[in-house]
C-alpha cells in the first residue's frame, strides 16, 4: 500500500467529522435528534467532546480505509491475483498479463463520482439494515432511524468519493 492510500484515508477520516457538524447541528436534524435520544444541551456539554472527536476521527479512518476495496473495482481483481505465483515477476506470462490488464483498467470508474455511487449503495444496503435492525431493538422511531440514515449515506457517500477519486 503505498502513502498515497494512506494520505486518502486520513482526508476521508475528516469527512464523517464535518458531515456530523453539519447534519447534527440544531438549525439541521440536531434537534430532531435529540428529541429522539432524549440528550439534552446540558448533558451534550458535559460530555467528553475531545475524547468523542478523537475516536470518531480514529473509527472514520478505519472507515474510509474500509470503504477502499467497495468504491474501487481493481481491489478485487488484484485480491483475486494476490498469491498467484509470479504475478509480481513481469517477466513471466502471468506477471505480464496482470500488468497488461492494470494498465489498460487500472484508472477506469477512479471518480469522486462513482466512488459517491458506490458509496450511497453501501449506505441502503449496509449502513440502512444495521441502523434499523439496532434501532428496532433499541425501540426507537422511525424518525430516529430516518435521521442516522440520511447521515450515514451522506457520510459514505463522500467518503467513498473521496476514497475513489485520491487513489
Amino acid at each position: 500500500m503505498d502513502n498515497l492510500h494512506f494520505y486518502a484515508v486520513f482526508v476521508a477520516g475528516l469527512v464523517p467529522l464535518i458531515t456530523g457538524f453539519i447534519w447534527y447541528n440544531p438549525k439541521v436534524f440536531g434537534t430532531a435528534w435529540m428529541n429522539q435520544t432524549g440528550i439534552t444541551r446540558e448533558m451534550a456539554q458535559n460530555s467528553n467532546m475531545t475524547k468523542t472527536f478523537v475516536l470518531t476521527y480514529l473509527f472514520s479512518c478505519l472507515l474510509a480505509f474500509g470503504m477502499a476495496p467497495i468504491v474501487i473495482h481493481q481491489f478485487g481483481f488484484s485480491s483475486m491475483m494476490m498469491g498467484v505465483p509470479g504475478i509480481e515477476d513481469q517477466s513471466t506470462e502471468i506477471g505480464k498479463t496482470f500488468k497488461s490488464i492494470m494498465d489498460t483498467y487500472g484508472t477506469n470508474f477512479r471518480t469522486f463520482k462513482h466512488g459517491a455511487l458506490h458509496g450511497t449503495i453501501t449506505g441502503i444496503l449496509i449502513a440502512l439494515p444495521i441502523i434499523a435492525i439496532n434501532s428496532m431493538f433499541e425501540m426507537k422511531k422511525a424518525k430516529y432511524i430516518l435521521i442516522h440514515f440520511g447521515y450515514w449515506t451522506l457520510t459514505l457517500a463522500l467518503v467513498g468519493g473521496v476514497m475513489c477519486a485520491m487513489l
